[in-house]
């Protein structure tokens, strides 16, 4: 961590972010991401979009059952323990194949 008296320093990063629109950039696909996943879920009828997907987080209560197996391959947090509520967050990394993989996960969960 950089002392605050060498804020330059931290400060400097933050000229690469909002050079060239880095940040719009890195924001609008992490809300794509988002999207897509939320279109994803959508059609299976276990889970309850909770929220409007207006950014890069979806809420969705899930079958108690599946987050376990769902977290030992992808990190989530659970929202609200008492309705299976989650939050699912998506990056300016997030790929369109993770998507994937995480929703045909969720359909395979929820079958078994």
């Amino acid at each position: 961590m950089q002392l605050y008296s060498k804020m330059r320093f931290v400060s400097a990063q933050f000229i690469a972010y909002f050079e060239n629109d880095l940040w719009k950039e890195t924001a609008t696909h992490a809300n794509k991401m988002a999207k897509l996943l939320e279109r994803g879920v959508a059609k299976i009828p276990e889970i309850k979009l909770t929220q409007p997907v207006n950014a890069n987080g979806v809420f969705a209560i899930v079958p108690k059952e599946i987050i376990k197996p769902l977290q030992e391959q992808f990190f989530f947090y659970i929202w609200n323990e008492t309705t299976s509520e989650v939050r699912w967050m998506t990056s300016f990394d997030t790929t369109e194949e993770e998507i994937l993989g995480f929703v045909g996960l969720i359909k395979q969960l929820v079958k078994n």
